[in-house]
């Protein structure tokens, strides 16, 4: 699939300069729903055209930190859609038609079993994780997890996730000359791919910092 996408960007990154923030927005919204589609071959090509100066502002910076925040809200926006739909049609129908909606019942299963295991954080962690990363808001939403903190949580590893990968597609803007998309994709990935486990480790130091200070401050409260 990574392949067959790569090779529409050349007509997508033609209409950068004048749609650019809005394709990032919509690609991100459905990658970030139950629909399989790579984020990295959104957001590692925005950090590249944004490097180029071909995005809307000309501006390689102000390029860069407008295309994670249009990907932060593509992600929530597709986040927030799985946590209503789920919350509207209930376990039982995803468990009978979730294939109908390209949600694999092993899937699911372990995105409810790491959600039941650790909490609400997982939509913070999870958003780091492939393929779990689309799913966790769907036990998220049907546990009926308080809205605010789902946004908190989410926004948080959606925006470390995007910014990780908009600014790798930087990097390579001024570094790697002249390359195709797909190789641009591929090689994006790769790096990504390469530090993954130093990135959910990074992660999960975060959230443990704010479990301990959260209870911390709950403790202060109660004395």
């Amino acid at each position: 699939m990574l392949d067959i996408l790569a090779g529409y960007l050349d007509y997508i990154a033609a209409l950068a300069p004048a749609w650019g923030y809005f394709f990032i927005f919509f690609f991100m919204a459905v990658e970030s729903s139950f629909i399989p589609f790579p984020s990295e071959i959104v957001m590692i090509p925005a950090g590249f055209l944004a490097a180029r100066g071909e995005l809307t502002c000309g501006s390689p910076h102000a390029d860069l930190v407008l295309s994670v925040c249009a990907g932060l809200a593509g992600s929530l926006a597709g986040a927030f859609f799985n946590y209503w739909l789920s919350a509207k049609l209930g376990e039982p129908f995803l468990r009978k038609h979730g294939r109908k909606f390209f949600i694999k019942p092993e899937a699911l299963d372990r995105a409810y079993e790491i959600f039941n295991k650790y909490g609400a954080g997982t939509t913070f962690v999870c958003r780091l994780i492939p393929v779990i990363r689309q799913l966790i808001s769907i036990p998220a939403g049907l546990s009926g997890m308080d809205k605010k903190i789902f946004a908190l949580f989410t926004g948080l590893g959606a925006g470390i996730w995007t910014a990780i990968l908009a600014a790798t597609g930087f990097w390579l803007g001024r570094t790697a000359g002249n390359i195709t998309y797909l190789e641009l994709v591929h090689r994006g990935k790769d790096i990504v791919s390469s530090h993954l486990w130093e990135i959910i480790l990074a992660a999960l130091a975060l959230a443990g910092i704010y479990m301990f200070l959260s209870n911390l401050v709950m403790k202060k409260k109660l004395d």
